[in-house]
């Protein structure tokens, strides 16, 4: 008791740090400081893939010649800093304290929630070396802030896989031609892929068409970054 008391007094005297730039926070802040902030306040993008433009929009021409298996991408921003730093941090340092403030941003982005979440998963291998999947995390977060079911274990790794990035497209379709498989039906015909980077959008392209195969008739993606194709000012 006296040691729980000595505790909060202690924290009481310490003022509170934005984990960004690690100044003081000031009444009102919440976890940054409204400095910080501005990295994390929305860019124009393509609704249905994600990508940068210039101006928001439902389906960018890429998507209306060739659109993604999926209906909409719903992401924080660009794989840069500070998403990028905090990626790493929790996957490589286990900071998984960063993921709960990331998850409730992403929720003011979500204008119409998925009935069901399912996570990208890992193989064992990578699970085993690891010791956790951060798209379960991410999914498990998601999931207890909009208040929609989610499905551990629905989608499973069947064999591990090259990184995608770099590869040809060729390449990532070989890659991953029989690398997932549906281990059970989702009960949901709204369904979200969660993932924590979509890179080149074929991993979780593979999913959405095991999931269309089962009867699944919407599927997001949500995901705490992307990383851009292109530059819409090139």
């Amino acid at each position: 008791m006296q040691f729980q008391t000595l505790k909060n007094i202690i924290l009481r005297a310490i003022p509170r740090q934005c984990p960004l730039c690690e100044l003081e926070l000031y009444p009102g802040d919440g976890h940054w400081c409204t400095r910080c902030m501005h990295w994390f306040e929305p860019k124009p993008r393509c609704q249905r893939c994600g990508e940068p433009a210039i101006e928001p929009v439902s389906q960018c021409g890429q998507c209306l010649t060739n659109p993604p298996p999926w209906h909409r991408l719903y992401c924080l921003g660009d794989y840069t800093f500070p998403l990028n730093t905090y990626i790493r941090r929790v996957k490589y340092q286990r900071q998984f304290w960063h993921l709960s403030p990331l998850c409730q941003l992403l929720t003011h982005q979500i204008s119409d929630p998925a009935e069901q979440l399912i996570s990208v998963p890992m193989h064992w291998q990578r699970y085993l070396y690891r010791g956790f999947n951060q798209s379960d995390l991410i999914a498990y977060h998601l999931s207890r802030l909009l208040h929609i079911s989610y499905t551990p274990g629905t989608v499973k790794k069947n064999h591990a896989t090259q990184p995608q990035q770099g590869q040809s497209r060729k390449s990532r379709l070989l890659n991953l031609k029989t690398a997932f498989s549906l281990q059970q039906i989702p009960d949901k015909f709204h369904v979200a892929i969660v993932d924590d980077v979509v890179t080149t959008g074929t991993t979780v392209g593979k999913i959405c068409r095991l999931l269309e195969d089962s009867g699944v008739t919407k599927i997001d993606i949500y995901c705490l970054c992307k990383t851009p194709e292109k530059s819409v000012f090139n």
